[in-house]
């Protein structure tokens, strides 16, 4: 089925087109008639099958902007999801006039998320936490709310929020139309679905990811070597690395960096800044590595990480799901390998009993195979706030200080600044002319981050 067969405007079918879309995926195929019918749904679908889409489309297609208060709520377990997930709004609804979609989570000032809703929002996507924040100050108000959406609701309640969510839900005065999106089916989901919904339209979709993801499981008595044996072995262009614990990231972050191995860390501690920055060095290829602990296994939206490797077991088979669904994403397929000592044997036995250990030592290793990005990254000290487009940057970059286009990678723009990957050869053949550059008669300084 293709997304010009869709019973949509065709402004959306443009939009649709313009971002390279055709096919729908399977999940997107059940869900959107189901929501434009106005149905409520439960989906239960593996990561990377295109779920977002599959809610936000329908949203768009239905959405009349009418008053200040917002139509539409979406609860997600994480900052990072909350944030691609207004990004695939902000990009299918550049057609509906004066739309406004806000996020609201936690380590941003209350005051600016404030601000931000003062002359009206249409769409809010927060974190549970952050919406009771603002709903206990009455800086929120979900009077008009007319469509309800749970992202990710397994991960939501393995985090405890089964009582937020109900508390934001009970601020909502009318039966909105709700859907429940989910990797996973255990019996909480089940309990908090029969609370908020009725008559719910059930969309499966789990699949078998074997097909999709190749799984290996490997004894060994050092994971650090072994870790490297398996990189070596599988040379991959893109790699997430999950540890159980901060201590272990940033242990096995100190050991691959006196490597000199090109890497990223992604942890709770970090500030939400340096948490963005992190994934967007991995994202366009400078840090083609990321140590990460499970804030990383849901929410990320990156479709070409080749490898996952589990540095430490998790502790239930579900987180297990929701790390290796960070490859084999949008049809592609991925290599998930776990690690493993003799004192995790019996862990490694409950959560992959269908998997015989292998032996590392009998890899095929590349003894030259490094960790190394082929993009360096520039930063532009100017964004969306000086109206700064992806086109304005790539004409200075390459008409006024030389750069070659073709060697010019992702381009991200935040509101005070710009991200740009550059080939390294790019990178090192005009290092000296990087210091300032002239857009729309402005002149910005210039960073290279990395």
């Amino acid at each position: 089925m293709h997304f010009n067969d869709l019973d949509i405007q065709d402004e959306l079918k443009n939009i649709v087109k313009n971002l390279g879309l055709d096919t729908l995926t399977l999940v997107q195929q059940e869900a959107i008639p189901a929501i434009i019918a106005g149905k409520d749904i439960i989906v239960e679908a593996k990561t990377g099958s295109g779920k977002t889409i599959s809610f936000a489309l329908p949203i768009i297609e239905k959405l009349n902007p009418k008053n200040k208060n917002p139509k539409v709520l979406v609860i997600a377990p994480t900052r990072e999801l909350c944030e691609q997930i207004a990004t695939v709004f902000r990009s299918l609804g550049t057609f509906v006039q004066n739309l406004k979609i806000v996020t609201l989570y936690g380590g941003i000032s209350l005051r600016g998320q404030v601000a931000n809703m003062q002359n009206g929002v249409d769409v809010v996507i927060g974190t549970a936490g952050r919406l009771n924040d603002h709903l206990f100050r009455e800086t929120l108000i979900l009077d008009n709310i007319e469509t309800l959406v749970l992202d990710e609701a397994d991960r939501m309640l393995d985090m405890g929020f089964f009582d937020d969510i109900i508390k934001v839900i009970s601020h909502i005065k009318n039966k909105p139309q709700t859907m429940l999106f989910s990797a996973t089916y255990p019996s909480n989901i089940e309990k908090l679905a029969s609370k908020i919904m009725k008559n719910p339209t059930m969309i499966k979709m789990q699949t078998d990811c074997a097909i999709e993801i190749e799984e290996y499981l490997y004894k060994t008595k050092d994971k650090y070597q072994a870790l490297l044996s398996v990189l070596k072995s599988f040379k991959p262009k893109s790699t997430i690395v999950f540890c159980n614990t901060k201590v272990e990231a940033n242990s096995l972050f100190d050991f691959l960096e006196d490597l000199h191995f090109d890497i990223a860390l992604l942890h709770g501690d970090f500030e939400q800044k340096d948490r963005d920055e992190a994934l967007l060095l991995f994202k366009n290829g400078s840090l083609p590595l990321l140590i990460a602990t499970d804030v990383a296994s849901r929410g990320l939206d990156i479709d070409d990480v080749e490898l996952v490797v589990n540095f430490d077991i998790p502790f239930k088979s579900e987180t297990y799901t929701h790390r290796i669904g960070r490859t084999a994403r949008a049809g592609k397929e991925g290599i998930a390998v776990s690690l493993y000592t003799s004192r995790e044997e019996k862990l490694a036995s409950e959560i992959l009993p269908d998997l015989s250990p292998l032996n590392v030592d009998n890899l095929a290793i590349d003894k030259n195979f490094t960790v190394k990005g082929n993009f360096g990254t520039i930063c532009v000290f100017g964004g969306k706030k000086d109206k700064l487009r992806k086109g304005d940057l790539l004409g200075a970059l390459c008409k006024d200080l030389g750069f070659d286009a073709k060697n010019i990678g992702d381009i991200t723009i935040t509101d005070k600044k710009s991200y740009i990957a550059v080939k390294k050869q790019e990178m090192d053949k005009n290092l000296s002319k990087i210091q300032k550059i002239k857009i729309k008669s402005k002149n910005f300084n210039i960073n290279t981050i990395y």
